[in-house]
């Protein structure tokens, strides 16, 4: 495609992964796909490599970030719980990363977007805790296929979640409920504080939520709208709040 030096610029986490058997930074192609395409911007990787740069390095030179899913965990330390037996995996430099990214680009008043651990990363930013029981609880809805499925029946895992009266999600959807991908294990359990409830699944559990800091705007789902989005216009609308974050656009017309 030919340069358009008039759109911004979206950074994107990346994690530490092994690739045949060597450490890489990656980020999973869907999610640059469903966001560079509906949010109409150009992307650059970021590296959870904080030994080697620094957040407030990176930060003046994005328009905004997005926090992507992965299969790592956070750290329960992150929000005062010492766990012995917590699940992983884990991804220290990612954790330390991500927390220095969101500081910094709410610090400079732009944007910040979450999907599944971005979700969870954002909320225990502003001071929540995690819980880590979200799959098989008694008393919860399934959020997760059952582990023994294939990856591709993770992903066919779908409940409905409902929208909030006047939050931007509602907003933007003008409609009630959708029905989401949901591939997770750990979720909200104390809610940071300032962030606003944007969704809710039929047990209770947050599934979405706002802010806005030093006027930026805060947007982040625990689903997974990056899954065939091009397949689901429900899914392409996140993405295009997106774009209109970049630009400095209200969220809500």
């Amino acid at each position: 495609m030919k340069p358009d030096q008039h759109r911004p610029v979206l950074g994107v986490i990346a994690c530490n992964r092994a690739v045949e058997n060597q450490a890489a930074q990656a980020v999973m192609t869907r999610y640059l796909n469903s966001a560079l395409t509906y949010a109409d911007a150009a992307g650059l990787l970021v590296p959870a490599m904080p030994a080697l740069m620094h957040a407030k390095e990176v930060a003046p030179r994005l328009d905004g970030l997005l926090l992507t899913g992965t299969p790592s965990n956070l750290d329960p330390k992150l929000y005062g719980e010492i766990v012995d037996d917590a699940p992983g995996p884990f991804d220290p430099d990612r954790d330390e990363m991500t927390a220095g990214l969101i500081e910094a680009m709410l610090d400079l008043g732009k944007p910040v977007f979450g999907i599944c651990r971005g979700f969870q990363e954002l909320n225990v930013a502003f001071g929540g805790t995690l819980r880590r029981d979200m799959a098989e609880h008694p008393e919860l809805i399934p959020h997760h296929a059952p582990s023994e499925k294939s990856f591709a029946e993770y992903f066919e895992h779908v409940h409905p979640v409902t929208l909030k009266d006047g939050g931007v999600l509602r907003r933007a959807y003008e409609k009630n409920e959708l029905d989401v991908v949901s591939v997770h294990y750990q979720g909200v359990d104390k809610l940071g504080s300032g962030l606003n409830v944007e969704a809710v699944a039929p047990d209770g559990v947050i599934e979405a939520v706002s802010a806005e800091i030093n006027g930026a705007p805060v947007l982040a789902v625990q689903w997974h709208p990056e899954w065939k989005a091009h397949e689901n216009p429900e899914s392409q609308v996140f993405f295009k709040l997106l774009g209109r974050a970049l630009r400095g656009e209200p969220l809500s017309r």
